[in-house]
Order: C-alpha cells, then sequence, then structure tokens
C-alpha cells in the first residue's frame, strides 16, 4: 500500500460534526482541542447564497512541514504515510504548530505539548477505519490508498479556504461543491 488519506465529499456532508465528537472521543481531548473540524463556509447574494461544509484533520502531506521543522524528530512520516506524533519526544516548542498551513497540530496548554490526528494509526494496524470514516451519517469520508480513493473519486485537493496544495502535497481529495471551486 502506498500514502494513506482521506477523501472527503461535501456534496454529502450535512455539518453534524459527528466525525468531530468520534475523533474528540477516542483522543479523549479536552475543550478547546479538536483534531478534526468540521468547517462552514457561506456566501452569495439574494436570490443565490451558497454554503459548504469541509471536514478537515491532518491531511498526512506527502511533504509534511511539521515533519520537517520538527527539532527533536518527534512528528514521524511512516512507510505508510500517516504523520505521527511521539509524544516522549515532544517539547511543546510548538514549531509544528506553525509549521502546518492546515492547523492539524495543536498545542495542548494542560499537557504542554502538541497532539494531532494521527489517522487512529492503532485502529489502521489492525486494518480497521479511522473512528471519523465509521462515524459519519452520511459516509462523506472514506480512508485507504490516495492514489486508489483519487481514482474511485476523482476530486480534488483544493477548495476555496484552503492553503495552495503545493506547499505539501495533501494526502486528500475532496469532491467538491460548486461554489467550493468557482
Amino acid at each position: 500500500m502506498g500514502q494513506l488519506g482521506f477523501f472527503v465529499d461535501m456534496t454529502s456532508c450535512i455539518a453534524c460534526k459527528t466525525c468531530q465528537i468520534a475523533c474528540k472521543d477516542k483522543n479523549n481531548l479536552e475543550v478547546g482541542a479538536i483534531f478534526r473540524r468540521v468547517y462552514t463556509f457561506e456566501g452569495g447574494k439574494f436570490p443565490n447564497p451558497w454554503v459548504y461544509h469541509l471536514s478537515m484533520a491532518c491531511n498526512h502531506c506527502e511533504d509534511p512541514k511539521c515533519v520537517a521543522n520538527c527539532p527533536t524528530g518527534a512528528m514521524v512520516k511512516r512507510d505508510d504515510g500517516l504523520v505521527v506524533l511521539n509524544q516522549d519526544a515532544c517539547i511543546g516548542c510548538r514549531y509544528c504548530v506553525w509549521s502546518c498551513p492546515y492547523g492539524a497540530p495543536q498545542y495542548i496548554e494542560a499537557e504542554g505539548r502538541v497532539g494531532k490526528c494521527d489517522g487512529c494509526a492503532d485502529l489502521v494496524d489492525q486494518g480497521l477505519n479511522p473512528v471519523c470514516v465509521d462515524s459519519c451519517p452520511m459516509r462523506a469520508i472514506e480512508f485507504g490508498d490516495i492514489d486508489e480513493l483519487r481514482k474511485k473519486h476523482g476530486g480534488t485537493d483544493w477548495v476555496k479556504g484552503m492553503p495552495d496544495p503545493a506547499i505539501t502535497r495533501p494526502a486528500i481529495t475532496i469532491k467538491p461543491k460548486a461554489e467550493a471551486i468557482a
């Protein structure tokens, strides 16, 4: 298997935030820390308003700046492409937080260290999906080999509101709503 990544179907996401809650629960996150976020974008003018939702977490980038800029080697890119954090090696310097254009690593004040989505590496190692995937009632998130997901769904790695994908080459593909790319 190659680089693992996520497919997100914006045309199906209803912003229920079940994926966000499942992630928060699995990672036992306190108030303020959220590894998967559901963003809502709105615009247009009457009589043509628009709204779309985007569920995002760590994009397990092919060129992760958080890994490149971590002075202790706490951020690691696994052979399967998942970007994981070795909590014992993290010194809480926040270089990864500042380096990630997607805001995935987050400084957790109570711990004095960083935390982030690891793609539910423990579940993936057992052949299971990340909790965000299985919790989505609309089945708007899939996980797997990013090349296979791109072949299956097509899509894009950029929609309005996201950084330029050339910065990190995120391992995501998104089925956008028309307003998100227009």
